[in-house]
């Protein structure tokens, strides 16, 4: 797939369901087999490397900047050269959807429950398997 298949109209489509803060995203990364998800840095990684050589943390490093989540970056995790994150609950503690995280033996029961109770509701709810198959997302928007 190439940056080309993601038409403007699917960018934005895309944006309007999963919208969240944009003055910060979550860079997926693995190390050492495990994996995470952590807030996005512009960093002097010169600097920090100097700094961290004395004792200092990341956490307490100063020459960090949070990087604006922008379009193009959204593009860059549609199209898989990058898995990023968003956090959806915004300044004043709203949030424009809900996700829902089913893993266990029951899963797909259980996402099955979610999905009927959110459809009682009134609310839109959506299916998606987890990365590792073993488990499942519902969305609500």
């Amino acid at each position: 797939m190439t940056t080309q298949t993601i038409t403007e109209e699917q960018l934005n489509l895309y944006q309007s369901l999963f919208r969240g803060r944009t003055d910060v995203y979550a860079r997926y990364w693995e190390k050492n087999g495990q994996a995470n998800y952590s807030p996005a840095y512009d960093v002097n990684w010169t600097a920090y490397n100097k700094y961290k050589s004395t004792g200092g943390s990341f956490k307490d490093f100063k020459d960090k900047k949070l990087i604006f989540l922008t379009p193009g970056i959204v593009k860059k995790h549609l199209i898989g050269s990058h898995a990023i994150g968003i956090y959806p609950i915004l300044q004043d503690n709203t949030s424009y959807f809900i996700a829902a995280d089913f893993d266990g033996s029951n899963w797909q029961q259980d996402c099955k429950n979610s999905i009927d109770e959110c459809q009682k509701a009134g609310l839109h709810a959506y299916l998606e398997r987890s990365r590792s198959g073993n488990g499942g997302h519902v969305w609500m928007f």
